[in-house]
């Protein structure tokens, strides 16, 4: 498995049946693809529907059924379409049981920033900051390190935040950490890793959990 494959496997095992859940633009979105078989859960797009399906085959996209990052997807039996104005209202009234985001950088006290890198044009800020505070849990789903090997766990985000003290849970292709008052609290580790391998590529300083464990990838949906 390549680490968006690890990361979107191990996020879904983050998810209830009966749980309403957005999914962000990019690696967010492949979790549709690994929903444990057993459980159902109804995802949300920001652009107007409940009932999200799997991406579709090749050659069986419908232009007209995008998610809010413009991807092809498929509804589900059963799934609703309405405008933007009722989507925000689901997100803001507090009815997402989970949103799963990507970020630029998330620190130890649960700050995130993913919006907006200054000097560089972006399309706009998105739903994120409403979904971070409207959801009951954040999990972000993203890559521990940077491109250049540079950790994107800080002490501190240094970019402009999206939102304050929200994040709950952080999965990457090497660890599971949860957000906490104390900290950042080391859950799971990748097979083959250390504490110090993941310790190494993140700059806040992670507490171990006596709980700590391998993170697995059994009894879940194949691709």
């Amino acid at each position: 498995m390549d680490k968006r494959e690890i990361i979107a496997r191990r996020v879904a095992q983050e998810l209830e049946s009966g749980a309403t859940v957005n999914l962000g633009i990019g690696l967010p979105g492949l979790v549709a693809e690994y929903v444990p078989e057993g459980v159902e859960v109804f995802l949300q797009a920001e652009n107007g529907f409940l009932g999200m399906g799997p991406t579709p085959a090749k050659g069986l996209e419908d232009g007209d059924l995008v998610n809010a990052g413009n991807q092809p997807v498929t509804l589900l039996p059963g799934a609703a379409t309405f405008d933007s104005a009722f989507s925000f209202a689901l997100i803001r009234g507090g009815h997402l049981d989970y949103t799963v985001l990507g970020a630029l950088e998330v620190d130890q006290e649960g700050n995130l920033a993913n919006w907006i890198i200054p000097g560089k044009l972006v399309p706009g800020m998105g739903g994120a900051m409403d979904l971070v505070v409207g959801a009951k849990t954040v999990i972000i789903a993203m890559e521990h390190a940077t491109k250049n090997g540079e950790p994107k766990i800080l002490n501190r985000c240094r970019l402009p935040l999206t939102a304050a003290r929200e994040v709950n849970l952080i999965i990457t292709e090497m660890a599971v950490i949860e957000v906490t008052q104390d900290g950042l609290v080391l859950k799971e580790i990748a097979p083959g890793l250390s504490v110090k391998d993941v310790q190494a590529v993140t700059e806040a300083e992670l507490k171990v959990s006596p709980q700590l464990k391998v993170m697995s990838f059994e009894n879940l949906k194949a691709a």
